[in-house]
């Protein structure tokens, strides 16, 4: 072996070579990155954080997420109060447990446009969107935001609600038919089968109204006193009339604290991916009887 006559020389090129053997590992994965997604078209989708005008001096706020030629666009409606506090770099800072907000990546996967839906801009603190949801401001808000995203693709347009969500996405319906701005389909999880603030739960709703899809998806171990699944025959009962309706009803999971919050069985929690699988089979070949 050669003693190393001068390391003084020697200890640049070893940096200079490091540094190349890093440079090359960042491209390699750079350019990976890419071509793993147009192997996945899915992935690719554009985020925009958009404030429509509605009522004077109001907007409505939320997140549109859209891959490449979405199929339907769906809006999500959050449970709870309502208030997702989204910033202007399309933030949440409430409810980003929620189900449907937590899930979102799952539904631009399956080839969905998608809108998470915040409380607008005169209900920014709290209650929020608690005894806001069955009013005519709120049917407005979301009819401006439906307008918006005809505006940007021409497909079905779906409201899609949790919890007390499903209490904003049931009353729009019944109260918007598609003539006038309203949705193309409606799918209720974890409905509210029965009130104890006030207003009407879901069942109790103009539900005949309906001439749109309706899915009911819920989960039959749900342990929230609004939502037991043994209340369920009162929402179907309501939707006698709606020409196109299912139940699909789901076990499994795990259920953490309080049974009406997101990570107990009413959210779904850990069964995320079947459920929405689920859904977006059902809007899938609804949109494709009507074509």
């Amino acid at each position: 072996m050669h003693a190393i006559k001068n390391p003084k020389k020697i200890l640049p090129v070893l940096i200079r070579v490091f540094q190349a053997l890093l440079l090359s590992l960042f491209l390699t994965s750079v350019v990976v990155a890419p071509a793993w997604s147009q192997a996945n078209p899915a992935l690719q989708f554009t985020r925009q954080v958009v404030d429509v005008p509605t009522r004077p001096g109001v907007t409505q706020r939320f997140v549109y997420l859209a891959p490449q030629r979405p199929i339907a666009t769906v809006i999500l409606f959050a449970g709870g109060q309502g208030g997702l506090q989204i910033s202007a770099e399309g933030e949440f800072n409430g409810g980003s447990g929620n189900f449907l907000v937590r899930s979102r990546q799952l539904f631009i996967e399956r080839g969905f446009a998608v809108a998470v839906v915040d409380a607008p801009s005169d209900r920014q603190s709290y209650p929020f969107l608690g005894g806001f949801r069955q009013t005519p401001q709120h049917v407005d808000d979301i009819k401006a935001l439906m307008a918006w995203l005809r505006q940007q693709a021409a497909i079905p347009v779906w409201l899609v609600g949790t919890s007390r969500g499903t209490q904003s996405a049931a009353f729009i319906a019944t109260q918007l038919d598609r003539a006038n701005g309203g949705p193309d389909g409606l799918v209720l999880t974890s409905t509210i089968l029965r009130e104890n603030k006030g207003g009407r739960a879901v069942p109790e709703m103009q539900l005949q109204r309906l001439r749109i899809p309706v899915l009911v998806v819920h989960h039959e171990q749900d342990g929230c006193k609004l939502c037991a699944f043994s209340d369920i025959s009162r929402l179907m009962d309501a939707l006698s009339a709606v020409p196109q309706k299912e139940l699909i009803s789901v076990r499994g999971g795990t259920s953490l604290g309080d049974p009406c919050e997101a990570m107990a069985y009413h959210g779904y929690n850990g069964i995320e991916q079947d459920v929405v699988t689920r859904i977006a089979d059902w809007i899938v070949a609804s949109v494709g009887r009507k074509e």
